[in-house]
């Protein structure tokens, strides 16, 4: 069946029913006590939205540092070179600390 015909034909039994005056049992008490609540707010939502919408700038800072550290220039300190000065820095207060005792 054609779409545009059984839409017109919706319509058309939809016109010919007249509106209804009845009001459901307590609709208005339903609706006040609603309207007095207020809205709740809800915390799963905003952290849900909050995180989601800090995925991108996330992911664009990482993409930006993982490339800034492939393609900066190699430095003039070498790997032996790195070892060397963390392990100096790792053993720093312990060497301190053996010379005041």
């Amino acid at each position: 069946m054609n779409l545009d015909q059984l839409q017109q034909k919706l319509m058309a039994a939809a016109r010919v029913q007249p509106p209804s005056d009845r009001v459901p049992y307590a609709f208005e008490k339903r609706i006040v006590a609603r309207l007095r609540v207020g809205a709740t707010a809800d915390l799963g939502a905003f952290w849900a939205r909050a995180l989601w919408r800090a995925a991108a700038p996330c992911v664009a800072i990482s993409l930006a540092l993982g490339a800034w550290t492939a393609f900066a220039p190699a430095s003039s300190v070498s790997d032996e070179d790195i070892a060397q000065v963390f392990e100096q820095t790792m053993l720093a207060t312990v060497d301190h600390s053996e010379e005041t005792w």
